[in-house]
């Protein structure tokens, strides 16, 4: 070995370390030092690969091309006694293309690694998102279906409460009335608090068996839901011009409509009547409209020393329910009037 190849291959090293830096410099020195110094050579050949997997295609290939070009200066230069010209540059091209090659998998692999790791880690936060959102659903269900069918019961009983503690004097006749209704009350709202747990459930435990919970009621249910409150002291009218029942999932969501408009009234406008209006026919809408007079000052009856609770929570969770199922709810003061109106779509 002369002293110009301990000098290239000196140099050649200090290149190929540079090359993991600075792949296209340090390539392209080696590739210098390979024409005046076979030593240089491992050099360029690593640097024509790293080139290769670490830059475009076209970079890599003027690369391999000035690779090329100083082996054959090498070759003219220092000829090899063993192989001819012509031999050695077909070689030389035989032996860059196989490293352009290489580089370009092993960057096409690594790119498709990226790829599948990047859609891996988006899959997984899309699937945390989706959790999120059902089990924000399933609380906004679970809160829609405990206020739809406690408010009622429990402003009833409240109602009662209320009335046991402004009339201490009744007699003992209508205070024992008046207890008999407020714990009739409460083991109805606990009935209706096991419906709803069983209807949440997902193992059907609560819906099999004797012992499963009634099911959730419908329009034809609202003469029972008018008649307990009018036991409540509730003056209620109402109207049904249907004339038919509508399917079930539209008669749940119709009687929830009823059922929050007389709890609204009995809370907010207490001793004010109370209109109920039904109407509508298969091919077309339920329409319910519901309408009591505002009270002159804010009621507390029922609610001794305390405002109303509920703060319209209701009427969104309600306003949800119906347009879940595809209607439409509106409400408004009007007239010296509360009116709440829905409509809701009734298949033929």
């Amino acid at each position: 070995m002369t002293g110009l190849d301990a000098v290239a291959a000196a140099a050649g090293l200090a290149s190929a370390v540079a090359q993991l830096w600075w792949p296209v410099s340090g390539a392209l020195t080696a590739t210098v030092l390979a024409a005046l110094s076979p030593a240089a050579t491992p050099a360029a050949s690593l640097g024509a690969l790293q080139t290769a997997q670490r830059r475009r295609p076209p970079v890599a290939a003027a690369v391999a091309a000035a690779g090329v070009g100083a082996h054959l200066v090498q070759g003219l230069w220092r000829p090899n006694s063993g192989i001819s010209l012509g031999w050695w540059l077909l070689l030389i091209c035989a032996a860059y293309g196989a490293l352009l090659g290489w580089g370009a998998l092993a960057r096409s692999r690594r790119a498709l690694l990226d790829s599948l790791r990047e859609r891996a880690r988006r899959a997984e936060a899309e699937q945390g998102r989706r959790v999120a959102e059902a089990r924000m659903a399933e609380r906004r269900r679970l809160a829609r279906e405990m206020h739809d069918v406690l408010a009622h019961r429990l402003s009833l009983v409240a109602t009662h409460a209320g009335a046991l503690e402004y009339r201490p004097d009744s007699s003992p006749e209508q205070l024992a009335r008046a207890a008999g209704v407020v714990r009739a009350g409460v083991r109805q709202a606990l009935e209706e608090l096991r419906q709803v747990i069983g209807l949440l459930r997902e193992d059907g435990d609560l819906t099999d068996g004797p012992g499963s919970p009634p099911a959730p009621p419908v329009l034809a249910d609202l003469p029972r839901l008018v008649a307990e409150a009018r036991d409540a002291g509730q003056e209620v009218r109402l109207r049904d011009e249907t004339g038919e029942e509508p399917p079930p999932a539209v008669g749940r969501t119709g009687y929830r409509v009823v059922q929050e408009g007389l709890t609204n009234a009995r809370k907010h406008a207490p001793g004010r009547p109370v209109e109920v209006l039904l109407r509508g026919a298969p091919g077309g809408d339920l329409e319910i409209g519901i309408r009591n007079p505002l009270p002159e000052t804010s009621p507390a009856v029922g609610f001794p020393g305390d405002e109303p609770p509920g703060g319209g929570l209701g009427l969104v969770g309600l306003t949800e329910r119906v347009r879940l199922a595809g209607g439409r709810l509106d409400h408004e003061r009007a007239g010296g009037e509360f009116r709440l109106r829905a409509r809701l779509p009734w298949p033929a």
